[in-house]
């Protein structure tokens, strides 16, 4: 069911942008992912990308860099993650899980045994920023049988040749993003990001997400008239780790759950008032 349920979401969506909010997996701990992940959902959520936490994340900006620290320093694992997926999947069989993550952690795993635990897990899609869909020939019999959707990164800086070969291969959905440099920084030009969106889309015949630079509900509908995803990750992680300074440890995961719930029904509100162009 995997790649069907990214599917009927923005089927569900039709005339709205999805919103899909990312945290880093075990950050403030798994059992605090897994309570953000349920609440998420409870305010409006669409897909979750899920991060998974690594060492040298070179995609990423500070917020989700620190975030990936206090995550390992956790102790969270690939296999962690995957075990929080198990977690959120006893009690909600509705909302897509995509993993967002580097190639290494993966490739210790083995591509084959990753793609197939993901799934039983019940992941359904993976992003991998630093694999090139170049290579995804090499295991994208995996991902089929598995049933797991590959989902890839085009930047602005991304050629029509290069968006051409996402556009044969991803499944799901595609991840624009919008500023060039790494994950939380600068500012957003809606009028160039809906050329770019337009032309991805002669190339791309799935929804097109757009993240990056998102930071509130102002810029969450800017996004939302031109793509048919809205991601948001580094503003919700600096929301939660705000709500949680001066409380105790014992109160960081209901804190964080109840701190993103409450600001991502505020950007799902603002979507509601955009229809798709």
């Amino acid at each position: 069911m995997s790649i069907k349920r990214i599917d009927d979401v923005f089927t569900r969506c039709n005339t709205r942008a999805a919103l899909v909010p990312y945290i880093t997996c075990g950050d403030p701990s798994a059992a605090a992912t897994v309570a953000i992940m349920h609440e998420m959902v409870a305010r409006g959520v669409d897909i979750i990308e899920l991060g998974v936490p690594f060492s040298d994340p070179m995609a990423d900006g500070k917020v989700i860099q620190l975030a990936s620290e206090r995550a390992l320093a956790k102790g969270m694992t690939l296999n962690g993650v995957l075990e929080v997926v198990k977690q959120f999947r006893q009690e909600n069989q509705e909302t897509p899980v995509v993993l967002m993550g580097y190639a290494n952690p993966i490739e210790a795993m083995g591509w084959e045994h990753f793609t197939q635990s993901a799934s039983q897990a019940g992941v359904d899609g993976m992003l991998v920023v630093d694999f090139p869909p170049e290579e995804f020939d090499e295991v994208a019999a995996y991902f089929e049988a598995a049933d797991l959707a590959p989902i890839f990164l085009i930047a602005p800086t991304s050629t029509d040749e290069r968006i051409k070969k996402v556009g044969e291969i991803a499944k799901g959905y595609v991840y624009y993003v919008s500023l060039k440099g790494v994950t939380g920084s600068a500012t957003l030009d809606t009028e160039d990001v809906k050329k770019k969106v337009q032309n991805i889309k002669r190339f791309v015949n799935i929804p097109v997400g757009v993240g990056f630079g998102i930071r509130d509900v102002e810029s969450a509908r800017a996004i939302a008239s031109v793509a048919d995803a809205v991601v948001i990750g580094s503003q919700l992680i600096n929301t939660m780790q705000a709500a949680i300074e001066g409380h105790t440890e014992d109160q960081h995961d209901h804190v964080a759950a109840s701190s993103a719930g409450e600001w991502l029904a505020s950007i799902r509100q603002g979507l509601e008032t955009v229809t798709k162009e």
